[in-house]
């Protein structure tokens, strides 16, 4: 089956550079901590966004098969925008704020924190630098992506 030029790209190439992004953090983080964390792959936060990378490998994959002057591009996009404005907006603000109780329930707690719980996570959301990385990921992954099935 081919799936150029369909849905299946778009969503094929949104995924694939969410994915791909993750594995770039996992790379970063072994390379900058000198060890192995398999969780990365999990987590939010870090460099590079992988929500801006696959909301913006959507998009472009849809605005290069639709055009970019389309109504889904337009879709596409300003999910995009929305995507990435929360990720370096809201979800980073709420991760002060876990740090900010953290740091304030130690203190209550005499260093107990395990008392209420644990700790609240505070890697939620990115800066706009891992934001603007990721989309640019995104984007030059959804051109290759494009590409390289043009040639299968």
């Amino acid at each position: 089956m081919n799936i150029s030029n369909t849905g299946y790209e778009a969503l094929a190439a949104g995924i694939l550079a969410a994915f791909f992004a993750q594995v770039i953090k996992f790379i970063i983080f072994t390379v900058k901590a000198r060890h192995i964390n398999f969780k990365i792959f999990t987590t939010t936060g870090g460099m590079p966004s992988s929500h801006s990378a696959g909301v913006m490998g959507l998009s472009t994959s849809v605005g290069i098969i639709e055009g970019f002057s389309s109504i889904p591009f337009a879709l596409a996009f300003g999910f995009a925008l929305i995507t990435m404005y929360d990720a370096a907006g809201v979800r980073r603000a709420a991760g002060k704020t876990a740090a900010c109780l953290n740091r304030m329930m130690e203190d209550f707690y005499n260093n107990d924190v395990q008392a209420i719980g644990g700790k609240l996570k505070e890697l939620l959301g990115h800066t706009p630098f891992e934001v603007i990385m990721g989309a640019l990921f995104g984007i030059l992954f959804a051109y290759y992506f494009h590409a390289k099935l043009l040639l299968i």
